[in-house]
């Protein structure tokens, strides 16, 4: 059994500047305001539709991010309806397999100390699973069966493209302070990551005051 962090990556190359130009090339029809178009006109143009919530404009853009994390959080991640996903299928996938290395990876709990008595009892409970699902296996049962006694902190891995607006809403209730603490834990370093490659878009966003 493997045990790694959960994590989240921007998939592709994001050229936040041209996403600027896109979404101030659309937003302008609104305004037939074309002709306002310049080298250094996007950034402003972009601030001012957030500023006045007219966030429509934003939905003209979107980013892929794979997600590396739990069953739970991934569960709280495909409830953002609009967007697109792609998500690692245990009715599909057989950890028996080489290709998965022979064994099951969990996400390391946020919430557990290594080493300490709490972190050692789930270790074991997980292993425990792991050692079921590979008996079910060579009773003959599929994946989609044996997956039956898998834990709740088996990796997956979630792919999701949204538009900006969309990822707006995202960040505003995945990186407040009520959010789960293991969503929060992938969730912030991706805002932070968004806001250095999109100008503008993100900035208003805050996890500390976030609601």
């Amino acid at each position: 059994m493997k045990i790694v962090n959960p994590h989240a990556e921007v998939v592709g190359n994001v050229d936040g500047k041209a996403i600027l130009r896109h979404i101030e090339l659309c937003g302008r029809v609104c305004y037939k305001s074309e002709d306002r178009i310049d080298d250094t006109s996007a950034e402003k143009f972009v601030a001012n539709v957030i500023k006045r919530g007219h966030e429509a404009v934003l939905e003209h853009a979107s980013i892929t991010v794979r997600f590396t994390v739990d069953r739970g959080v991934s569960h709280e991640i495909v409830r953002h309806r609009l967007a697109a996903y792609c998500q690692e299928s245990t009715r599909y996938c057989n950890y028996s397999q080489g290709k998965h290395g022979g064994e099951i990876t969990v996400i390391q709990p946020h919430y557990l100390v290594e080493d300490t008595e709490g972190w050692f009892q789930w270790r074991r409970a997980c292993f425990e699973a792991e050692k079921r699902y590979f008996r079910l296996l060579e009773f003959g049962c599929s994946p989609q069966e044996a997956r039956a006694v898998l834990p709740n902190s088996l990796k997956t891995e979630v792919v999701m493209t949204a538009n900006l607006r969309e990822w707006r809403h995202f960040f505003r209730l995945r990186t407040a302070p009520a959010a789960h603490p293991q969503m929060r834990e992938v969730t912030i370093p991706l805002l932070r990551q968004m806001q250095e490659l999109v100008p503008v878009v993100f900035d208003d966003i805050k996890p500390e005051v976030a609601g």
